[in-house]
């Protein structure tokens, strides 16, 4: 895919992803969200990258929906009449998929799936989607000049993106909707005080300190890294320990015969480690599990 609307370059292992439409603030449309789905998608199995940082072109993040498009501005086909049960049976069908399902829920379950860690370089102003598309990062970090909104109900809609399930993990129930009842815009103070956020940066500083928080992740077994996202990820949602053992174990078992095998042997050995694994053709058997 050729890309408009974003840029995807890769330097030393790290994935710099950057949402460019910087003369409308970054801002979201249907053609942006199919390339994002591709990149985070391609990034999955690209073996030339570790890590992925996700940043904005000019002074924005993403200022929300491109609310300019002519007709339904989501993109979706106000023809239909959907249920849940539409959604859970027919999730892949193209007129629920193009006509009901939401566009930036698809990113960030193409960013759940993804292999490699995210790193959210939040520059300027990150609301709606901006905001809830950062939700799905592994790590957000911030440039003194950020603000983000879960502005919805401002204009008589609802979170979306699936941040009714990441914001509550990041900042608890309480504080999350208070955000989307609100709708305020908050500062880079406020969004570290709540842990939405791991550190504030200077603007000038953002990016290097994003590369240089990606670079302590891009030598290690792509394998083990994929699996480790995954698992926290997956685990962390299920109702009893048994279920991450499970997974743990299946985990330990492989990775035992493989990557495990060099790690051991370049600690015994005080060398650093050369795993050979890919996370595009090694994965292990069991994977995906889910």
């Amino acid at each position: 895919m050729t890309y408009k609307t974003i840029d995807y370059a890769t330097q030393d292992s790290i994935l710099t992803l950057t949402l460019s439409r910087p003369d409308h603030l970054n801002s979201f449309t249907i053609e942006m969200s199919h390339e994002l789905i591709d990149a985070f998608n391609r990034a999955s199995d690209d073996d030339a990258v570790g890590a992925i940082v996700v940043t904005g072109a000019g002074r924005a993040f993403c200022a929300g929906m491109d609310l300019t498009s002519t007709g339904n501005v989501f993109g979706l086909n106000e023809d239909l009449n959907p249920t849940i049960e539409d959604i859970r049976e027919r999730f892949d069908d193209e007129d629920i998929e193009n006509g009901v399902r939401d566009s930036g829920g698809q990113v960030v379950l193409a960013m759940y799936d993804c292999k490699k860690p995210i790193i959210g370089a939040i520059n300027g102003a990150a609301v709606g989607i901006g905001a809830t598309m950062a939700c799905a990062m592994d790590i957000r970090l911030a440039s003194e000049k950020a603000r983000v909104g879960f502005v919805f109900n401002k204009i008589g809609i609802t979170p979306e993106a699936c941040s009714s399930w990441f914001l509550p993990r990041l900042v608890g129930i309480q504080t999350a909707l208070e955000w989307c009842y609100t709708a305020e815009i908050l500062d880079a103070d406020t969004l570290l005080k709540e842990r939405f956020i791991k550190a504030v940066y200077p603007p000038e500083d953002l990016l290097n300190e994003a590369y240089a928080l990606a670079a302590r992740m891009v030598n290690f077994s792509q394998v083990s890294m994929a699996l480790t996202r995954q698992m926290i990820y997956r685990n962390g949602a299920q109702d009893h320990p048994v279920k991450a053992h499970e997974v743990d174990s299946l985990a330990i078992f492989y990775a035992s015969r493989n990557s495990g095998k060099e790690g051991v042997d370049a600690f015994l050995e005080k060398r650093a480690p050369d795993f050979p694994e890919k996370a595009s053709t090694d994965m292990p058997p069991f994977y995906p599990w889910w």
